[in-house]
């Protein structure tokens, strides 16, 4: 990613796309005061910058069945499973989230599975099986209050 100053336009665009990304050049033109073709480029270089690194669809995992979310806390025997422990985390489309940590344990995943079940399969058959992972430890989430993948925007932010 190119390092740039972020203007107080780029901030503005972010929050308005962070509102609602589907919105019309036109529709976001008007709430940056700019023309349609300035709000398009200026899109398109926080894009080329990597600052905004895609668009996505939020879907209610309930409504497909996925009814349980749980973090997996995992310890691996050696660094050098490192990397085949990741290839695996990569290709497990029930692994939402994987987060290298510090404290118990070297990564922290937050899963999504299809009941107790999928995360005893998930867990057993797959997790346990790649080499290098000694332990997991997991939390089932009971229920959750606040879930987002919008980044805080404030004026204070320069990449």
């Amino acid at each position: 990613m190119n390092s740039i100053s972020l203007g107080a336009l780029d901030l503005k665009v972010l929050t308005q796309l962070s509102r609602q990304a589907r919105m019309t050049w036109s529709e976001l033109a008007g709430q940056l005061g700019v023309s349609p073709p300035a709000a398009a480029d200026r899109v398109r270089k926080l894009e080329e910058a990597g600052v905004i690194q895609g668009y996505v669809t939020q879907i209610d995992a309930h409504s497909l069945g996925y009814d349980l979310t749980a973090f997996i806390a995992v310890t691996l025997d050696h660094s050098r499973d490192r990397d085949g422990f990741l290839a695996e985390v990569l290709t497990t489309p029930a692994i939402q989230e994987c987060h290298h940590i510090a404290g118990d344990g070297d990564y922290l995943l937050k899963v999504r599975c299809q009941g107790t079940r999928g995360l005893e399969r998930l867990i057993t058959h797959q997790l346990k099986e790649i080499p290098g992972v000694a332990q997991t430890r997991t939390t089932i989430v009971l229920s959750t209050v606040k879930e987002t993948i919008a980044v805080p925007i404030t004026d204070s932010s320069t990449l």
